[in-house]
Formats: C-alpha cells, sequence, structure tokens
C-alpha cells in the first residue's frame, strides 16, 4: 500500500536524490576526469561520451552491491520503529543536506566528496531522529560509520601506493632509457594486459546478480578475467605495435588511425624518404597562443590601467608594480582619468579577462550555442536594479539563451585556456615551481600512453559507476520502499535496476553540463599530467575503488585520484613536485564536509521531525 499521505515527501525527495546524483557527476567525476582531459589523451567531448558509456555500463553492472551500506549500514533499522513515514522523511533530508552542500561547493569550485557528503548526512540524520546512541559509529562488520571513515585516510594511501608502482614500472622500463620511444612501443600491450584484467575482473568477481556470476568458482572467475587480459594484449601486439612503430620509430606521417587493420603488414610499410620526426601531439600542459603569452607576461609584473570614459573594454597595463600598491580595499589613482586597481581586483580581473576570450571565441560559432553567446553579449544588463523597466525587457530577451546556454555551455568549455588564464596569479606561480621539479618525456612516448590511458580512464568511471552510484542511489531506494510499502525497509530490501539507470544517467548529465566548473581548477593543480603518468594515476585510483567495492565500503573516487596524482608527483623524487598547498585544501575540504553535511541534513531532520501541530 502506498503512502500517498506523504506523497509530497517523495517527491522532494526524488528532487534532491537526482540533485545529489547530478552534483556526484559534477564533482567527483569532473574530478576524475580532469587527469585525462588535462593531459590531452582525450578532448573534453570525448571524455563524456565514454563517461557515459562506462558509467552507465558500470552502475548496472556491479552498482547495486554497495547500496545496502549507505542505506542500511549507519542507522539501523530497528530505529524507525517500523514507522515508514519517518524513514522516507530522514531519508529525503539526508539526501537534502549532501545536495545543498555539494551544490555550494560545485558552485563555488570547491571540490569536496559526494560519498562522504551523503554519508555525513545520515549520520546527521541519525543523531536527530534516535539520538547519537542509535547511529552505527564503529566498524558494525565493515558497514558502520567508523568503516565508512576510514577510508578517508585508507583511500587516498593505498591508491597512491598503486599509482606510483605502476608509473615507477613505467618510469624505469621505459623513461629512463637511452632510447625510450621503442621500449615504450614493445611494452605498451602490457599495460593493456593490465587494464583489461582489471575491468573484466570488475565485472566478474561478485558481479551483477543479474548475470549470474556472484556464484562461480574461482578458478573460472580467474580464467575470464585473466582471457579477457590475454586476449587484449594480443590484439595490441597484433594490431596497435605494428601500428604506433610505424607512427614513431618509422616516424611515418602518411599513416592515418584506418591503416591499424593491417597489422604486422606495417612493419613492412616504407616510411616517407622525408620523414624526419613522428607527427603526434604536443602533450606539454600549457600551451600559449601569442596573444595569452603577451597577456601572461605582462599581466605577471603589472597592473590594470582602466580608462573610464573613453573605451571602457580596452584594458592596458601600467607599470606600477603589485607592490607599490597600497593595500586599502580598494584603491583609487586619479591619474590621467585612470583607476589603479589593487592585487585583489587585478587577479578577479585577469580571470575575466581570460572568461571574456572565451566568450569571444563561443560567440564566433554556428549553431544554437553561438546564437546565444551573442545575444546574451548583444543584450547586456542596464543600470540599476532588476526591476527595472529597461531591465526587465533586456531579461525576457535574455531568458531563451540561457535556457540554450545551460545544457551546451559545457560542451565548448576548454580547460586549457582556463588553466592559461590562472598565470600570473599566485596559483600560477605555484603551479611554475611545481612544474619546473617534473620531467617533461618525450611526446612520441606520450602518445603511446595516451591510448593505454583511453583505457584506464574507462575503467576508472566503470569503476566509479560500480561504486559510487550505489551510494547516490541507496537513499533514493529506501525512499521508494517505503513509500511504496508503507514499511519501513527491509536490512537487505533490492534495489530496482531502473532506479540505478536513472541515478547515473543523472550523474552523466552532471559531469557534461557542469563538470567544467570542477575541472578547471583541478586539472594540474595537484602536479604535472602527461599521459604515462595519467594512466598510472587512474590505474591506480580504479584498482583502490574496485577492491573498496567488494568489500562493500563506499570509498570516494575523488580522495582515490587525487592520492594517485600525489603518488605519481611524488615519483618525480622531491617533494617540491606536488603542489602541497592544494592537497592542504583538499584534505580541508573533506574535513569540513563531516560537520556541515551533517549539520545541514540534521537540522532539517530535526525541525521537519519535531514540528509542532495545530
Amino acid at each position: 500500500m502506498v503512502l500517498h499521505e506523504f506523497t509530497y515527501i517523495f517527491a522532494i525527495g526524488t528532487f534532491f536524490a537526482l540533485l545529489e546524483a547530478y552534483n556526484n557527476g559534477a564533482n567527483d567525476v569532473a574530478n576524475a576526469w580532469a587527469t585525462s582531459v588535462s593531459s590531452r589523451s582525450v578532448t573534453y567531448r570525448q571524455a563524456m561520451v565514454l563517461c557515459l558509456i562506462f558509467e552507465m555500463t558500470g552502475a548496472l553492472a556491479v552498482g547495486a552491491r554497495t547500496a545496502s551500506t549507505i542505506k542500511n549500514g549507519i542507522i539501523p533499522i530497528s530505529a524507525f520503529h517500523n514507522n515508514a513515514g519517518v524513514q522516507l522523511l530522514a531519508f529525503t533530508c539526508a539526501s537534502a543536506g549532501a545536495a545543498i552542500w555539494v551544490m555550494w561547493c560545485t558552485r563555488h569550485n570547491a571540490h569536496v566528496s559526494s560519498t562522504y557528503s551523503l554519508v555525513s548526512s545520515i549520520a546527521g540524520v541519525g543523531v536527530a531522529t534516535v539520538g547519537a546512541r542509535g547511529v552505527q559509529w564503529g566498524w558494525n562488520h565493515g558497514q558502520g560509520l567508523g568503516a565508512i571513515f576510514s577510508g578517508l585516510v585508507m583511500a587516498p594511501v593505498i591508491s597512491g601506493c598503486f599509482a606510483a608502482i605502476i608509473f615507477l614500472l613505467v618510469k624505469y622500463v621505459v623513461h629512463l632509457r637511452t632510447n625510450p620511444v621503442p621500449w615504450a612501443v614493445w611494452t605498451s600491450p602490457c599495460f593493456f594486459l593490465i587494464a583489461g584484467t582489471i575491468c573484466s575482473l570488475s565485472i566478474v568477481y561478485k558481479g551483477s546478480p543479474k548475470l549470474g556470476l556472484a556464484n562461480k568458482p574461482a578458478w573460472y572467475i580467474a580464467s575470464v578475467s585473466l582471457g579477457t587480459g590475454f586476449g587484449l594484449f594480443a590484439l595490441a601486439a597484433i594490431f596497435f605495435v605494428p601500428y604506433v612503430h610505424a607512427k614513431v620509430v618509422k616516424k611515418d606521417y602518411t599513416l592515418k588511425l584506418y591503416d591499424i587493420y593491417k597489422g604486422p603488414l606495417l612493419f613492412y610499410r616504407p616510411a616517407p624518404p622525408d620523414a624526419e620526426r613522428a607527427r603526434v601531439p604536443n602533450y606539454a600542459v600549457l600551451q600559449r597562443s601569442g596573444e595569452d603569452e603577451k597577456d601572461d607576461s605582462s599581466s605577471e609584473h603589472s597592473v590594470n590601467k582602466v580608462h573610464s570614459d573613453q573605451d571602457k573594454s580596452d584594458i592596458k597595463r601600467d607599470d606600477i608594480t603589485p607592490a607599490a600598491i597600497p593595500t586599502t580595499p580598494r584603491t583609487l589613482v586619479q591619474e590621467e582619468g585612470a583607476v589603479a586597481l589593487n592585487p585583489q581586483e587585478e587577479y578577479q580581473l585577469l580571470l575575466k579577462k581570460a572568461l571574456e576570450r572565451h566568450h569571444a571565441d563561443l560567440r564566433k560559432k554556428r549553431g544554437p550555442l553561438g546564437w546565444a553567446m551573442r545575444t546574451l553579449h548583444a543584450n547586456p544588463m542596464g543600470a540599476g536594479s532588476i526591476h527595472e523597466l529597461h531591465n526587465l525587457k533586456t531579461l525576457c530577451i535574455r531568458l531563451p539563451a540561457y535556457v540554450v546556454v545551460a545544457p551546451l555551455y559545457g560542451l565548448y568549455y576548454d580547460i586549457h585556456k582556463a588553466q592559461v588564464g590562472v598565470l600570473g596569479t599566485p596559483e600560477g606561480r605555484r603551479m611554475d615551481g611545481v612544474y619546473a621539479h617534473a620531467t617533461k618525456y618525450p611526446n612520441e612516448v606520450e602518445y603511446l600512453y595516451s591510448f593505454v590511458q583511453i583505457i584506464t580512464a574507462c575503467t576508472a568511471s566503470f569503476a566509479h559507476g560500480a561504486n559510487d552510484v550505489g551510494n547516490a542511489v541507496g537513499v533514493w531506494a529506501a525512499m521508494y520502499s517505503a513509500w511504496s510499502t508503507s514499511t519501513a525497509i527491509a536490512a537487505k530490501a533490492p534495489v530496482p535496476l531502473w532506479q540505478i539507470a536513472v541515478t547515473a544517467l543523472a550523474i552523466c548529465i552532471g559531469f557534461i553540463t557542469y563538470g567544467y566548473n570542477i575541472m578547471k581548477v583541478m586539472g594540474n593543480k595537484i602536479t604535472y599530467h602527461s599521459p604515462s603518468r595519467g594512466s598510472s594515476m587512474e590505474m591506480g585510483a580504479a584498482i583502490t575503488i574496485l577492491v573498496f567495492s567488494q568489500y562493500k565500503l563506499p570509498v570516494s573516487t575523488s580522495m582515490c585520484i587525487t592520492g594517485a596524482t600525489v603518488g605519481v608527483g611524488l615519483c618525480n623524487g622531491t617533494f617540491k613536485a606536488v603542489n602541497w598547498h592544494r592537497v592542504g585544501l583538499l584534505f580541508f575540504s573533506w574535513i569540513m564536509t563531516i560537520p556541515i553535511a551533517g549539520l545541514i541534513g540534521g537540522c532539517l531532520m530535526g525541525i521537519t521531525l519535531n514540528t509542532p501541530k495545530f
């Protein structure tokens, strides 16, 4: 029997559950894919397509296993005294607390863990509902808060160790060789073997109940996993190795990607007589145009000079150093009709200029987004409050453009240009120091690992779908079960497949439409990225996530990829190759998530549960 009197609570809870899943994609998934996009192994749009495919596959194949931990492991079922209405309200408030906190953080470019936001919010709801004694603070057979929060330390450390081991293998087998290109070519199938084995193992070992793989014997699981890995190894040896050998060893610039089907015949293909160097992409993190270099070099040593009357959009530089400017909230220097800005205003103007250059590029495009950006640019809001008549008319003109920009803006966002835009800022200077301590490897070698990173990125995305979708769908499944049956859910209530699919789709939409807001600040902000480094980071994070998932322990993807990034950064041989300032901010945001998300969820539950009746 359906709880018709509480249908409105279920509707509100569904909204916040899907919003929490959306934020998971915009925050956690964006951080996971930032490694691949920042390394230039894939473009942002390619990452969107791959994310959609592998997040959905991971969620539908193995994603249901972690749902019971979030749903039942923190607040015991007995605490609700078989009151389905209170249980429905509890998980609604928990989802709202996590969604509100993560949305605020994503809007302000602060990276946090969606998993720990939800866990903390559930804990706060538990305290408000049954008191602190009713919450499972301990290990609770791997399902209590103690087990979950242990991942705050364990996950980054374990992930960093896995990633460092993989990258050191690449470093000593390939990078440190006198001629690393042939070594990279001939050893590349081994990394396809590792990626293929891990990805297949995640499906087969304790796999989806729908596939009936969980009850297979150990020899079957090992055979299928290794068979898949060695099958990928064989395909790489037959087709990939001859292709990249002709591409980077023979330097055949006439070779096309579709020639890969010729396999070993490419070994006998003669290279053009004028082949001097391999035609491969430039994988340098920062690639500035002449205009960017001019703007960034001038912004690093000077202050803006904004003309107040003639042309305010024409930004020029004065020869006053930031140290010479007083540190008052707003310093006005009336010289030649100009306004000198203080350092904070100079910083904001620098970021605004970078954003304006990006918008200028978007206005040149054809199609709906180009039209929308031109409409917004040609119809700026006027002076005064929004309720002024001229602003109301302008808003009516701008509204259709807003509708177009919202879903399409992320499709055309260039995070590399956004990273160039921070040069000359304190963050940019820190990154210059970090990059100076990272060895830059030949593009020919990195080109090979860009293919490997595509495999590792897809594996990481699959692992995220397998683990994090359970965290996101657990509270929604609890709401649906309590609402549709009018009884408090049992400890092992199944999660409907359609709910897993909808949640996974919401995660992907969040990444596609709003993930750029996190990617533009997370890409390359911890250490120097390249395809060989990025593939090691993603593989280390994927292994860690899958291990935690098999033991039904929710773990934050962001924590795993952050730990893996630090581990690979330390492989440069110096602590200076890691931006510890950014790492400290990340750790601080993780710690603050626990009390803030818990307070939001707990306060919502306490207020609504104890509302007086009239």
